[in-house]
This record gives structure tokens, sequence and C-alpha cells, in this order.
């Protein structure tokens, strides 16, 4: 197994002048950015402006900071898809960074309205969870027709109407390069897919002479997959996807995850570099399986918890096929929580935050700054129609129960968000609703605060049911109110 990599490493490394350049104010300081992928190598004015007296370090840093799996880009601009980059086998190890990119199929047997209104569904996907937009990715364009002139008018189709990265999904080299050549294609740096041991000649030559990323196609047959590999970087290709094959029935399922996790632990186990590249899956096979595959909703869920175990099993890009809304939701969701740094908390910044129309004598409810609890109180609170305040204490991105239990909820945070927020000159009662696991605190909260605490629901969801039994409208009271 090769050595890890340390801060020392990188810091050795480094002109160790503490000259302040890339903006650190020592180079220690930079190196540690460094293993953090929170700068990169060229930050260092010196390595770059002193190449004659530094090169050789420069280089042996850029070496060693590499990742195992290498990094391929996609497509051009803001919408532009990184992936790969991975340099540790499991995200407790250290964060990972780009997310596995979610791909939806586009057929060439589709009618021109009916790829135009599918690329649209495709962009204009997107949900809001814990405040973060979550999105698709890419447009995959497959030849099902086998007709080179059609498959070029769907890219040509598709690239006028979505700004999406694309995948062109053929094993023909001519409908490849016809398809390459249509205009505002090639420069969108599309993913060609795919080389075989058929075709890797001809669809090899088309990415050099357009500088495009090239999917790696050998299902399951890992000699033949490191053998095209290392035969493509011979002819200088850099930016490569691997595709062992997706299969989703009987053994071949078992021996699809065991060739991605064998894959992968070649990668960044023994530095294999003919295998240290993304890897590509196609959850949408189970579509394909004869004239009448079946129930299309079963189908459905069955590829979407195909999906999600291909996510969580090291796979770089996902092809799709379905887009309603309850396959795209899990699989958008338990990417975001793949790929969030572990060593910290998603939150949300404390203070007071208001919900509908709230007036003087609304409720004011406390919560945490847990990212995920903030805005399901939120959420339920507006989808019940209920007006009110939240104040957010700073639970260091905690939940509740576990902030509560390990002295982050306190009474002490609880009268600080009070006292900041000034709720006291929005309401003309002194009434805080708590959340049930912190029922607990109901007395220090009514000591340190001097307000009258109620012990609210479990679950938020619940909230509106707690109120109509529990809740009675203040009567109106002087804006001063009780000092604290």
């Amino acid at each position: 197994m090769p050595e890890k990599v340390t801060m020392l490493t990188v810091y050795k490394l480094l002109p160790q002048t503490n000259c302040g350049k890339c903006g650190e104010v020592s180079c220690m300081s930079f190196a540690a950015k460094l293993l953090d992928r929170k700068a990169a190598v060229e930050e260092c004015k010196p390595l770059i402006e002193e190449a004659s007296k530094y090169g050789k370090q420069h280089q042996q840093l850029v070496k060693l900071l590499a990742p195992p799996v290498r990094e391929v880009v996609i497509g051009v601009g803001d919408r532009a898809v990184k992936v790969g980059g991975k340099e540790v086998m499991y995200r407790h190890e250290l964060t990972y960074h780009n997310p596995t990119a979610l791909a939806v199929d586009v057929s060439d047997k589709l009618e021109d309205s009916e790829i135009v209104e599918r690329c649209r569904k495709v962009e204009e996907y997107q949900v809001t969870r814990m405040g973060m937009p979550l999105r698709l990715d890419m447009v995959a364009i497959r030849c099902a027709s086998d007709n080179p002139e059609r498959f070029a008018q769907a890219v040509a189709l598709a690239a006028k109407n979505c700004s999406l990265p694309m995948i062109l999904c053929s094993f023909n080299p001519e409908a490849l390069r016809l398809a390459v050549e249509q205009k505002g294609v090639f420069d969108r740096r599309p993913l060609l897919y795919a080389a075989t041991k058929d075709n890797w000649r001809e669809v090899a030559t088309l990415a050099l002479q357009y500088k495009l990323p090239l999917a790696v196609f050998a299902p399951n047959n890992l000699p033949l997959l490191k053998s095209l590999s290392r035969t493509l970087q011979a002819m200088g290709l850099r930016e490569l996807v691997l595709d062992p094959g997706t299969y989703t029935e009987g053994h071949l399922l078992g021996e699809t995850f065991n060739n991605f996790t064998m894959i992968r632990r070649a990668a960044i186990e023994q530095e294999d570099e003919e295998l240290g590249y993304p890897l590509l899956a196609a959850p949408l096979t189970v579509w394909m399986a004869g004239e009448n595959p079946g129930d299309p909703q079963a189908l459905a869920f069955k590829e979407a918890y195909m999906a999600s175990l291909f996510l969580v099993r090291f796979s770089d890009i996902l092809i799709l096929h379905a887009l309603e809304p309850w396959t795209l939701l899990p699989l958008v969701s338990l990417r975001q929580n793949i790929y969030t740094d572990p060593r910290k908390p998603v939150a949300i910044e404390p203070g007071l935050r208001e919900v509908g129309k709230p007036d003087r004598l609304s409720p004011v409810f406390v919560t945490t700054n847990f990212a995920l609890t903030a805005y399901t109180v939120l959420g339920d609170l507006e989808s019940a129609g209920i007006s009110g305040y939240v104040l957010v204490i700073d639970t260091e991105g905690l939940a509740v129960e576990v902030s509560v239990a390990g002295g982050q909820f306190t009474s002490a945070r609880v009268k600080q968000v009070v006292e900041s927020s000034g709720i006291e000159k929005k309401v003309e009662h002194r009434k805080l609703i708590l959340p049930g696991k912190a029922a607990r605190l109901r007395g220090d909260v009514e000591d340190d605060t001097h307000w009258e605490v109620m012990v609210g629901p479990q679950d938020s969801s619940q909230i509106k049911d707690f109120l109509s039994k529990s809740w009675q409208v203040p009567e109106a009271r002087p804006p001063e109110g009780r000092k604290t």
C-alpha cells in the first residue's frame, strides 16, 4: 500500500519562505490547505515565478497531490461536470469531492419535439433540500435507432435546446463522428461513449482529434478493460472514464459490484494508473429487457434502488432513464448526504426566521441550526399554514437530541438568541415553544429568559395538532412586556 501523504511531506516541497503570496501566513498553513484540496499548487507564486529554482519541486508536488483516481471534466462553463478525483475508498477517511454526476438518457428514436421536451425536463429539474439546490447534471443521447444520420440530428437538437454537458452514446464510430461534427457539439466537450475491443482505434482517434474525454466499455472483463486503458494511454489519451458493465440480475449483479470495488481498490490502494479513472454505471439497463419489459413503475423503482447502490459503490457517473420525481428525489438526497464533509455538520446561520405573515401574537418556536432540522421545521410550519417566528440557536450544526445530550443546546444559548434577535419587540406575549426532545431544559430556559416555556411535539409535523390543543392566543400586552 502506498505511503500516506502528510502535511510535512507537502511542506518539504514548498519554498518554505513564508512569503505570504498565496494568502496564507506560512508555508505550513498553505500545505494544510493543499492537503484539504482548498488550494491549488499554482497558488504558490514562487513555484511558478522561479521555475529555474523550484521547477523540480513543483513537478514533484503536482505528482504527489494528484488523486489516485484522475479528475475528468465533461462540458464547459458553469454547468461543466467534474468526476473522479477520489483519494480514498470511504468518505470517513477524507471528504469525498466531485459528486456523482446524474445523467438521463434521451433516445434518438423519439420525435424531435419529444427530444426537446425531455432535455428541458432534465435541465429544469431542481429540488431544494437543507437550503441547497439539487439538480441533474447531464443528458446522455443514445443511438437507439442505429442510424448515424438520425443520431447526429438528435445530438444537434439536444445541443441547441439544452445547456447541460452531453454523453454521446454509440458503439458506431461513424455515428460518433457525425454527432461530434454537428454545430455547437465538440466545443461543448461531450463524453464519447464508448471505446470497445472492436472500435477502440477509430473512437480513440476521434477523441484525440477533438480533445474529448472518452469512456471505455468492457462488460465484466477487467483484464480487457485494463488492456484498453493501457492502449489508450499509450495513444496519448488521459481523460478516460471506465465502464466495467452494469448487470442487474442474478449472479452477474454481484460480479458487477465486485468489479467496481476491485477497480477502485486497485486505483487507490495499489495506485494502478491503468484503472485510476472515474467509473460509469448505467442503471437504465433494467429497462432493456425485451419488447415487454413489464410494469414501468416497478422498473423505475428497481432503477432507483440500483442507482443508489452504484452511487454508494464508487460510481462517478450514473446514466438513468426514469424522470419521475419519486425516483430522482432519493438519489439526489443520498448524493447530497454522501458528498458533505463528515467532519462538519451542515449548518445554517443562527438567528430569527419568519414563516408566513406573523403578527405580535404569533407563536415563537425554538430549534437548532442543523440544516436538516431547521429546514424541516420551517417547511412543516409553512406546509401547515402556520405563521410564526422560529428562533434558530447555534448548536454547532447538531440536531436537537444530540445537542441536548452533548451540551450544545443550552438555556444560555436560548437566552442569547432571544436577546440578539429582537423577538421581544416583535411579539406582545412571552411564550416559547421548545422541541419535544429538549423538554428537560424547560425549567432552565424559563429561569434564564423569564419567558413561559411550552414543550412542543417530538416531531415538527405534529405542530399543527399541538397548537390546536395547547396554544391559546395571548392577550395583548404593552410592547415592553416583562424585562429579561
